[in-house]
Order: structure tokens, then sequence, then C-alpha cells
């Protein structure tokens, strides 16, 4: 082994060694400052890539559950209405068929059955949600849930409910005598009713398996980013330890290895 004054290798590799020492300790205190093992893209290039994405899946998949919920609401809102009109009709019926009874005041009936028609006419045109009708409405809301977006129209002929006020309207029975009132048939627009209900039964089983779908989906998103970017808190905490002893000892190598080359001073005695 030669000795140099001017150039101290030994110290020069125990510097290094302290360098890395320190910035290895230095990642580790910042992954427990910040409780994430990916702080920047260098840390690990393919799994900052693959956990920002899925952030970004999970924040559209978030959206569409709150879309999921307002739709619910905007069916539930529907299916109270309907069932309003529903045990309405069922009144009608039944007061037609008191009426069968010579010992009632058949033009009494014959008025409430006027003025539950009103009310039915009344839900119909005003049942809104969000400044929308819901059941005479001719622009239907359209959500966007897991990907495939949803138009709920109650106005339309598939459900039924676009001839209802036509059917039952104020004008219609206020305008027509106390017979054909207490004869008016309730079956088609009853039938509509059930069928509108049916299909808001269908639409709403969709949206909670969807929902189902999107939280699940939600859950292993997080997990996976989870793995990704959070860090080992006990396993950083050993490496800032292990790091800071570690430091120290280079530290003091760096002064043993850089004071080396004095012993170079005891052939000049």
């Amino acid at each position: 082994m030669s000795f140099s004054v001017n150039t101290n290798l030994g110290a020069l590799q125990a510097y290094n060694a302290l360098a890395k020492v320190n910035a290895q300790t230095e990642k580790a205190q910042l992954r427990l400052a910040t409780m994430k093992k990916i702080n920047s893209v260098a840390d690990d290039t393919s799994g900052y890539n693959v956990g920002k994405k899925l952030e970004a899946e999970t924040f559209v998949k978030k959206a569409q559950l709150n879309n999921i919920s307002s739709a619910k609401n905007y069916l539930s809102t529907a299916e109270s209405a309907l069932q309003q009109i529903n045990d309405k009709l069922n009144q009608i019926k039944a007061k037609q068929v008191d009426a069968d009874d010579p010992l009632k005041d058949s033009a009494s009936i014959a008025e409430d059955i006027r003025t539950l028609a009103a009310e039915i006419s009344s839900i119909l045109g005003n049942t809104t949600i969000n400044g929308t009708n819901l059941l005479s409405s001719t622009s239907a809301p359209t959500f966007d849930v897991s990907g495939a977006s949803l138009t709920f129209d109650f106005s339309t002929s598939d459900l039924g409910v676009a001839a209802l006020e036509s059917a039952v309207g104020t004008s219609n029975l206020q305008s027509i005598t106390d017979t054909t009132v207490l004869a008016f048939d309730t079956t088609t627009v009853a039938s509509n009713v059930r069928t509108a209900l049916g299909r808001i039964g269908n639409l709403t089983q969709a949206l909670d398996s969807r929902e189902e779908f999107l939280t699940a989906a939600i859950a292993n998103n997080t997990a996976t980013i989870s793995n990704l970017f959070d860090a080992d808190v006990a396993m950083e905490q050993l490496n800032a330890t292990k790091g800071q002893i570690s430091s120290q000892i280079a530290t003091a190598m760096v002064a043993q290895m850089n004071s080396a080359p004095q012993q170079i001073l005891s052939l000049f005695r």
C-alpha cells in the first residue's frame, strides 16, 4: 500500500459511503414525514404512473357513485308521486262502486271523484326535482352511472304515463256529467301507473347493482393505490434509525481516514 498526501483515496471512499448513507436516511425520514413511499416520479416511475391512473379512475367512479345517489333520489320522488296517483285511482274505483248504493248521494260521490282527479292532475303537473318535471316533462335528465348513460323519462309511451293527465285531468271530468264521471273506466290509467312503477323498480334494481360494482371497484383501486404509495411506517422507522447510526459511524470513519496521512510525519522524525 502506497502513502499519498495529495490524494487520500480511503477518505474519499469513506466520504462517498457517508453521502450514500445520509441520502438513504433522508429518504426514510421523508417517507415517515409524508407517510408516502413514492414522493416523486424518480422514486418509482412505473408505480407513480400506475397509481395516478388509478387515482383518476377512482375520482371518476366516485363521481358516478354520486350520480347514482342523485338518480335514486329522482326515482324515489317519481315513485312517491305515482304511488299517490295509484292510491287515488283506487279511491276513485271504490267511490264508483259506492255510488251503486241507491242510499248514497251519487252527485256528492261524483264531486269527490272530480276532486281526486284534480289532485292526480296536480301531482302530474307539479312533481318536480331541481326544476325538472318528472312525470310530464319532455326533457328527461340523463345520469352517467358506471360508464353508461341512463335516461329516466316518465312521460314516454313505454311507461304509459303520458296519457294520464288527458285521461283524468280536471278539465275533462269537470265538463262531463255526473253519470259519465261515475262510469269513468280507470282500468287503463291504473295499468299505466303500475307499468311506470314497475319500470321504476327495475331501474332502481339496476342502480343498486351498479352501485355495488362501483363501491367494490373503488375499494379495490384504493387498496392498490395504498400498496403503491403508502409507506411501511415500521420498516421506514427501522431504516431511519439504522441510517442515523450508520451516519454517525461513517462520519467517524471519514475523520479517521482523513487523518491517516499524518502517519507519514513519523518518517521525518
